[in-house]
């Protein structure tokens, strides 16, 4: 592994002190808006509901992450000011809304905001999530590597690092068709595979990939349940093809699926989680009872983190291990020698 100065100590700051990502995503939008519009019967959710939601979820959530991810329109004006400079920061740069097309779903990044922005203004990362299907149209697929590879390059550019988040999603030919930021049932693993290894290729630039289940949430058993040997073989075949350091996103999953997806993630050599959903929808539910909302985070969403982490401090592997990971669930701490940083990013 090769890392600047400045990707390092993002890195650093991502991750606990055992190097392992317990980061929490405060960055949705779509999810969070659209429940709180249906309470009102109105077509957008008030901005002050939203932003005091993500400001609760910073202020209570936190203490038990390494890091939170926040966006640019509703958890940074109002939330920044909640979290503590000890956690780390990352920014979400894409825009939560997409263009559909007959060829397949195009991304783009949020106005007036960049690589550059997230980095004056304090960011540890750069988050970007992007829309991919192997099967989509060729012109589709080059506009989101072309997204993708700029955001990478920009990224090296300014010194901060790339966390990037992959997602398959229905075409119009696809029996399950949706919109939302969650699992698309139905999806095909092979699908999740060939998208991770499109990405992994070194010009795209990413350093930590965020990764959905490439099995539907709901059929994977956990390890040592009946039947896990298979999903196994799966999630190491995923983790083989990201070739670095990577982490679960949760997709709207449940608690205990949630919990199963990571048993097989960090044999696989995950090594943490950057979850949102799994961990805070069920206390949202209390939405418009604001005491009920703090008192299910403060105590049902921070009890199963707790239990999340105790997971992943046993069994995720450290993120400046993968170096010498071996893909078969066995890992080595590195020696002085595994890493060459280079600090000439500091030199004009």
């Amino acid at each position: 592994m090769h890392l600047t100065a400045g990707k390092l100590w993002g890195m650093r700051r991502m991750a606990d002190g055992a190097g392992r990502f317990k980061m929490t995503a405060v960055d949705q939008r779509p999810p969070i808006k659209n429940p709180i519009a249906a309470h009102y019967g109105t077509d957008q959710a008030p901005y002050d509901d939203v932003a005091r939601f993500k400001s609760l979820l910073t202020e209570t959530l936190q203490g038990e992450s390494s890091a939170m991810l926040l966006d640019p329109h509703f958890a940074i004006p109002r939330g920044l000011r909640f979290l503590s400079p000890q956690k780390g920061l990352i920014v979400t740069l894409e825009d939560s809304l997409f263009e559909d097309t007959e060829g397949g779903r195009l991304s783009a990044s949020i106005d007036d905001w960049s690589v550059a922005k997230i980095k004056r203004m304090g960011g540890d990362a750069v988050k970007v999530l992007a829309w991919y299907r192997p099967d989509a149209s060729a012109a589709v697929n080059t506009h989101q590597k072309d997204l993708v590879k700029r955001i990478g390059e920009a990224c090296a550019r300014y010194d901060i690092p790339f966390l990037f988040e992959l997602l398959v999603y229905p075409l119009a030919s696809d029996a399950h068709q949706t919109t939302d930021y969650v699992e698309l049932q139905g999806k095909k693993t092979d699908d999740v595979l060939a998208s991770v290894e499109a990405f992994a290729k070194p010009e795209y630039g990413v350093d930590v990939f965020k990764l959905e289940s490439p099995l539907n949430a709901q059929d994977v058993p956990g390890v040592g349940n009946e039947g896990w040997q298979g999903a196994q073989q799966v999630f190491d075949e995923m983790g083989r093809l990201a070739g670095r350091p990577w982490v679960m996103l949760s997709a709207g999953a449940g608690k205990e699926d949630f919990r199963n997806i990571l048993t097989h993630a960090y044999r696989a050599g995950a090594s943490g989680y950057l979850a949102g959903r799994a961990i805070w929808l069920e206390a949202f539910s209390s939405f418009p009872d604001w005491q009920e909302i703090r008192n299910g985070l403060e105590n049902e969403s921070v009890n199963y983190m707790r239990n999340l982490n105790l997971l992943t401090d046993a069994e995720a592997l450290p993120w400046h291990a993968h170096a010498l990971f071996d893909g078969n669930g066995e890992a080595f701490m590195p020696d002085d020698q595994t890493f060459r940083y280079d600090y000439g990013a500091f030199d004009s």
